[in-house]
């Protein structure tokens, strides 16, 4: 549970960002400090720094004055690489042992508001690179008539062959495989000669996605409170072949991927920072209200034995379905844990973001 000067500090963010007009006009209001946090205490600061400084390597490749995002509050204290130069060097030439007090000397935090947390993961797979019975379904990469500009097929022409000899074939997947690889973007595909192939998103068809647990649940299928990957995935396994396959087609959109050769087995895939994403730390937002590149702190809890999550991630990520302020996806990483973790993520969350300190001494 939060701390009362934690919650107290809320109340006087939250009453000058009514005064003054709401969360768009947020307004400095003496906030309170890092140790207040709730978990703060529990806290592994040096696992925090580890993604934070990812960060600042990408930040200081930047233009100093490129816009992050963020809502102007956010925008005006953390929304340019310029904000977090000092910082970062400090936290690039840190010793071990002092990450503590570094981030509760340089950061303070800003109160965003209480939201929804889901979760997403890199899927791990096998595939083979010529078809067998159990891997039928190949995956393309980027056809040139996307770069013309040219119309693309949708999803059941060509999973009928329409793109055949346009696209090339990157490999071949168990189908209800390949369809939840699409939907996370990026993934892992296990070789039987030992070899791992990272794959990442290319590009898409232009035709708009429409989610397949939404037309299970208005069939009846599945119970709307019970919807989730896991409940998907188990109604896709007791359905007839051709039924599965037919729902599979009735989402149009169809994601094209590359090979990513420069990633290590150990790294995530990158998220829209450019950032190989950490499992458990990197977060994706909605840079409309969150500045990418911002230190997190979230307080949810976790969708498999409850336990309270609350951690110091970093803002690294975006994603088409994450949108307004107190809206997160949390990374999971990859495996079977990260996809059961994933697949069942939907919980309220807090979250604060953390600003560097105004008038803080480096």
């Amino acid at each position: 549970m939060a701390g009362p000067a934690w919650a107290a500090g809320c109340r006087r963010l939250l009453l000058s960002a009514l005064l003054l007009g709401g969360a768009a006009g947020l307004a400095w209001a003496a906030p309170p400090g890092l140790d207040s946090l709730p978990g703060w205490a529990e806290e592994d600061a040096a696992a925090a720094l580890v993604p934070f400084r990812a960060t600042c390597r990408e930040l200081a490749r930047r233009d100093p004055e490129a816009p992050l995002g963020g809502q102007p509050l956010l925008a005006a204290r953390a929304g340019r690489p310029a904000a977090w130069a000092l910082l970062c060097a400090e936290a690039l030439a840190l010793p071990a042992g002092a990450e503590r007090a570094f981030l509760e000397r340089r950061l303070e935090p800003v109160p965003v508001g209480t939201g929804l947390l889901t979760g997403y993961y890199e899927p791990e797979l096998s595939g083979r690179l010529t078809p067998d019975a159990a891997h039928p379904t190949p995956l393309h990469g980027l056809p040139p008539a996307a770069a013309e500009g040219g119309l693309l097929p949708d999803r059941a022409a060509i999973e009928a062959g329409a793109l055949d000899g346009i696209a090339p074939i990157l490999v071949h997947v168990d189908p209800v495989e390949g369809f939840f690889l699409q939907i996370q973007g990026s993934g892992r595909v296990t070789l039987p000669e030992g070899g791992l192939l990272r794959l990442r998103y290319a590009g898409k068809n232009g035709h708009p996605y429409r989610a397949i647990g939404r037309l299970l649940i208005e069939r009846g299928a599945i119970a709307r409170e019970a919807i989730s990957m896991q409940a998907i995935r188990a109604w896709l396994a007791a359905a007839p072949p051709p039924a599965a396959a037919a729902l599979l087609r009735e989402n149009p959109s169809y994601v094209f991927f590359r090979r990513d050769e420069a990633l290590r087995p150990d790294e995530g895939p990158p998220g829209t920072l450019g950032v190989p994403l950490t499992p458990g730390r990197s977060l994706a937002v909605d840079p409309a209200f969150i500045p990418l590149g911002a230190p997190v702190w979230i307080v949810t809890q976790d969708p498999l034995d409850g336990r309270p999550i609350r951690r110091l991630v970093q803002a690294q990520d975006t994603g088409g379905a994450i949108r307004g302020a107190a809206r997160g996806d949390l990374f999971f990483g990859w495996g079977e844990e990260a996809a059961a973790r994933a697949g069942l993520m939907q919980a309220p969350v807090t979250m604060m973001v953390l600003v560097p300190r105004e008038g803080a001494a480096p």
